[in-house]
Parts: structure tokens; C-alpha cells; sequence
């Protein structure tokens, strides 16, 4: 199956004419004529953007993927391709409406109309995964109905099965394929995928970044409505406002775009750094802007978790390196175990200045982001740097936010941006009001500690009494067993002479 899913792979590659992506290289530019006569039958006259569209389209949810976060990366891609990408955000062709309706009445045991007073049979938005419905609950609330693409989940069964094959050969051929862990790369990556196919999952992850940000200050997120919620069937409060990729939109209605960007950032770092807990999935057709410029987060399906050592070590790697502290930057890599122990300090530190200073103080529309995860990329590999599995979504997750920021604002300065946050939840974190913070989390335990910690003292004393006098007893008896051994002994052998002596006598 796997073998037949590579041969489909190759057949739309060739189809739609992407060798001229994957041949573009001077070295290879020469193959290009003699595959074109070989492949002539094959319609090559719409414009390439459109064909890569078509192409990721026709290959399925992880190619679509691929698809949308490249799309925001205008300034590493072409600005043709990154427009068509864009119609991969919330354009995917839709299923057709007859099987949306068949799911649900499957889902819910019972005809459509006794579920919803209304339902817009029409699709407003068709992503890889999933499809979403306008309708109406019987008390009258206005709800988005998201609905599960059916046979979906085999397709991306097959599609990782070859990801991992692909990653198993570059651990095994490519001389840097065991410090990448590409197999663990794609196992987080399908972990991920798995849990965007269970609805219910979703749900509760919307569900959580609503509790997250309840004071709504800066992001709104939709309520959930649990009783019409199963595996394959999602059913939340249905937001308004503008997609955020609409630019001239969102200029008309007012809003401050410098200010958006840099809240952009600030939701960012508060959902990583505060919560651990960040929507992995932050392309522009997951993001809509209400009239009162405010955020409004969509598809929840996959998001990401960081544990508190890892966010510590993040955060501090981040301050450190909008300080100009390379050398502190090194030195935490090589704590975290992210680089070998015995890397020198100093070495570590010219490489990594070496990449990162010619970016401050520069807004983002003149950093070649390409360049500079090129230079790092050799800088990782210069000195071992393994690739963290866990931390992979996060990269993702910034890629996006960096190229939002670029199309909101291109003079926005990403760094000085961030740092302020930063700072400030460091302080929380390790100064004196991050002390108060843990005293306050911890004092319920402390208060249920507290009563027992007399009982639980003399209890300890009596073990350790009790595990000392063992060992004594048990010496005790084995030296009183030898004395009565040797007292028998005695004893025996003062009868046995006894009575000879009486016998010698009576003789």
C-alpha cells in the first residue's frame, strides 16, 4: 500500500509539472527538456503557483499543510506562490454537502431538522482535515458546525507511513540524520495529526486556551456547546470578524495594524511562556480580527505543550540572546543537553554571534530568514546540535507568527517587541514576585502538611529506631546462641568427666 501511495506521489509530481521546482538547480536544469519531451502530453499551461496549489490539493492533508505554512513565509517564496498557497488556508475543495449531512445524522441518531432550527448546507470554510457549516441550536444561538472529512484518517495513516520510511533511510544514509531524529521528528508530527482527527479532543483544547485567556483582553476564543460534540462533529459559538489575511479590509475598518502585529507577538509569548499551552496552527485561515481589533482564534486541532524546564530554558535563551549574551546562549545550550558537554564555550559563542548580529535592530521585511536558517542550520551542525522533537511545533508556530507580523507590519522589530514580555515574566518566574506566586500555589498543601507533620515526624524517629535496634537484636541473638553452644559443650563435657571419675571410684 505504501509502495502504491509513493507511486501516486511520483504520478502527481509529474502530472502537474513540479519537476520544473524540483530540477530548477543549475545541475539538474538540464534535465529538464528531455522530460518534457518524454511527458508531453501533459497540460503545463496554467502558471506554476496555480499547479503546486493543485498538486498539494490533490495529495492530501499533510502536503495541504505543508502548503499553508509556507504561504506565510512571503519572504522566503516568491510572491505568485505564496498567494496561491494562501487559497490552501480555507479553500480546500469541499466534500459534497449530502455526506456532511449524512455524518451528522449519523453522529446524533436522528434527522437534521430535529437537531438545528437551521443549517446552511453550503460549506463557509474547507480546510485539509475538516469543513465548516453555518447553523442555528433550537434556543436560537447562531453556532459553527465543524465536520470531519470522511476516510481522512487513512489517508493521513498512509502519508505518515511514508514520512517515517523516508526519515528511517535519512537516519540511516545521511551522515547528520542521527542528531536531526527525523523519525522522532515525524512521530511527534503524527501524534499531532491523530489527535486533530478526534473533534471531541479539539473541543476540550478550545475549551482550555478559553479559560486561558477569559479575560478576553486580547484574544477571543469560541464557546463550546458539549451536547452536540462527538469524534467527528464540533459544534461552537460562531465568531465575526475579518480574516486576517485581508489586509485592505481590515485597513477599511480601522484597524490599527502596528498595534495588531505586536499583539500578535504578545499572544504569542503569553500562550508559550505563561501557559505552556499555544495554538500550533496560527495561519492566516485559523485567525480572524473582530471590528475592535482584537483576535479571534479558530481550529483548535493542533496545539502544542511545553513542560516548565523547557519553557525556562527557552525563556532564558531568549533574553539572553536579545541581550547580545551569546555567551549565555551557549552555555544554556549545553545545560539543557541541547549541545554536547565537552563544546567549548568560547567557540560556541563567535558562531552563534556570528548569525545572529547582523538581524537587530533590523525590522523584519530585511531579514532573509532563509539566509539565516541556513547559517544556523551549519552552525547546529558544526557543533552536534540535537533537533528537540518536542520543541518542532513551536518552531512552526514561530515561523507563522513571524510571517503574519511581516504582512501586518513590515517594519515590525520582532525583538524589541518580545523582550519587554520577556523580562517581565522572567521577573514573575525566578524574582520575588515569582516566590509569592509558588508560596501561593503550594500553600493549600502546605496547610494539610502542616497538622501531620508532629505524627509524621514521630513516625519517622520510630523507623529509624526501629531499623537501628534490628541489626542490634539480631547480633544479640546470634553471640547469646554461640554462649549457649559453648554452655552446652561445657556442660557435656563436665558430665562425661564426672562420670568416669564415679565409675573409677566405685571400681
Amino acid at each position: 500500500m505504501r509502495f502504491f501511495r509513493l507511486l501516486n506521489i511520483i504520478f502527481v509530481v509529474l502530472r502537474f509539472g513540479l519537476d520544473e521546482f524540483l530540477l530548477a538547480h543549475e545541475r539538474t536544469s538540464w534535465l529538464l527538456r528531455p522530460l518534457n519531451w518524454l511527458l508531453f502530453f501533459r497540460d503545463t499551461s496554467r502558471p506554476r503557483a496555480e499547479r503546486l496549489r493543485l498538486a498539494l490539493e490533490t495529495l492530501g492533508p499533510i502536503f495541504v499543510k505543508f502548503g499553508q505554512l509556507l504561504s506565510t513565509r512571503r519572504d522566503l517564496i516568491p510572491t505568485d506562490i505564496a498567494d496561491e498557497l494562501a487559497k490552501l488556508q480555507d479553500q480546500v475543495p469541499p466534500f459534497p454537502s449530502a455526506q456532511a449531512v449524512a455524518i451528522l445524522e449519523e453522529a446524533y441518531g436522528k434527522k437534521l431538522g430535529e437537531v438545528f432550527a437551521e443549517f446552511d448546507e453550503t460549506p463557509i470554510a474547507s480546510a485539509s482535515v475538516a469543513q465548516v457549516h453555518f447553523a442555528v441550536l433550537p434556543d436560537g444561538r447562531e453556532v459553527a458546525v465543524k465536520i470531519l472529512r470522511p476516510g481522512i484518517s487513512r489517508v493521513i495513516g498512509h502519508d505518515v507511513a511514508l514520512l517515517d520510511i523516508c526519515a528511517g533511510l535519512i537516519e540511516y544514509w545521511w551522515e547528520d540524520g542521527k542528531r536531526l531524529k527525523p523519525k522522532l521528528v515525524v512521530a511527534e508530527f503524527n501524534k499531532y495529526l491523530h489527535d486533530e482527527l478526534d473533534l471531541m479532543r479539539e473541543a476540550a483544547s478550545c475549551s482550555q486556551l478559553r479559560r486561558n485567556f477569559i479575560d478576553a483582553r486580547l484574544l477571543l476564543v469560541p464557546e463550546v456547546y458539549w451536547d452536540w460534540c462527538s469524534e467527528t462533529v464540533m459544534v461552537m459559538e460562531r465568531m465575526q470578524g475579518i480574516p486576517i489575511g485581508q489586509i485592505a479590509a481590515l485597513r477599511k475598518a480601522g484597524i490599527d495594524l502596528r498595534k495588531l502585529a505586536a499583539n500578535g507577538v504578545e499572544i504569542f509569548y503569553t500562550q508559550v511562556f505563561r501557559d505552556g499551552f499555544f495554538h500550533a496552527d496560527m495561519h492566516p485561515g485559523n485567525i480572524l480580527v473582530a471590528l475592535d481589533g482584537r483576535y479571534v482564534a479558530m481550529d483548535f486541532g493542533i496545539m502544542g505543550t511545553l513542560t516548565t524546564t523547557d519553557k525556562n530554558y527557552l525563556a532564558q535563551n531568549f533574553i539572553a540572546f536579545f541581550n547580545r549574551d551569546y555567551k549565555r546562549v551557549a552555555e544554556l545550550h549545553i545545560e539543557s543537553g541541547w549541545a554536547p558537554a565537552d563544546t567549548r564555550v568560547d567557540e560556541f559563542e563567535a558562531a552563534i554571534r556570528s548569525v545572529c548580529d547582523p538581524i537587530f535592530d533590523k525590522p523584519l521585511r530585511e531579514v532573509s530568514f532563509g539566509r539565516v536558517l541556513l547559517r544556523l542550520f551549519q552552525t547546529s551542525r558544526r557543533f552536534g546540535i540535537e533537533i528537540q522533537p518536542q520543541l518542532v511545533l513551536l518552531q512552526k508556530t514561530l515561523l507563522n507568527v513571524e510571517g503574519l507580523g511581516l504582512q501586518l507590519d513590515p517594519e515590525l522589530d520582532l525583538w524589541k517587541t518580545a523582550k519587554p514580555w520577556l523580562e517581565r515574566w522572567m521577573s514573575e518566574q525566578v524574582g520575588w514576585r515569582g516566590f509569592i506566586k509558588a508560596l501561593r500555589a503550594e500553600a493549600p498543601r502546605y496547610a494539610m502538611l502542616l497538622p501531620q507533620l508532629p505524627r509524621l515526624l514521630h513516625q519517622r524517629l520510630n523507623e529509624d529506631l526501629a531499623g537501628q535496634a534490628g541489626p542490634m537484636l539480631r547480633e544479640m541473638i546470634i553471640q547469646q546462641k554461640k554462649r549457649n553452644a559453648w554452655l552446652s559443650a561445657i556442660t557435656l563435657l563436665l558430665g562425661t568427666a564426672l562420670l568416669f571419675a564415679g565409675y573409677a571410684y566405685f571400681a
